[in-house]
């Protein structure tokens, strides 16, 4: 395998991993919030989510090339901000009107 195509693979396999890491955190809050055991989405969520991304990172790193491990590092943390640009809502929310108080004159 050519030089190129490894680090383009490793990059490739960081952009998918930090999808699966990161839509997978998005997801596991929304479903957290409507759960009535929250803590077994957010506890079995992470131990599935860093049980895939340290096996991603093991496999990728098994070569020994140091830059491929750099490469997918890269593209886990670019996917990051592509999922935080993809989950985010197409339109601000609004912050409540806060009604008047009664207060003594």
């Amino acid at each position: 395998m050519t030089e190129p195509f490894r680090m383009a693979l490793a990059l490739v396999t960081g952009l998918a991993l930090g999808t699966l890491f990161f839509y997978g955190l998005w997801l596991t809050v929304r479903l957290s919030l409507a759960s009535r055991v929250p803590a077994l989405w957010v506890l079995g969520s992470f131990w599935l989510r860093a049980g895939s991304v340290g096996a991603g990172f093991y496999f990728v790193g098994s070569g020994g090339d140091w830059r491929a491990l750099l490469a997918c590092l890269v593209g886990f943390v670019a996917a990051r901000y592509l999922v935080a640009a993809g989950t985010r809502p197409a339109t601000p929310p609004t912050p409540p009107i806060p009604s008047p108080l009664p207060h003594a004159s």
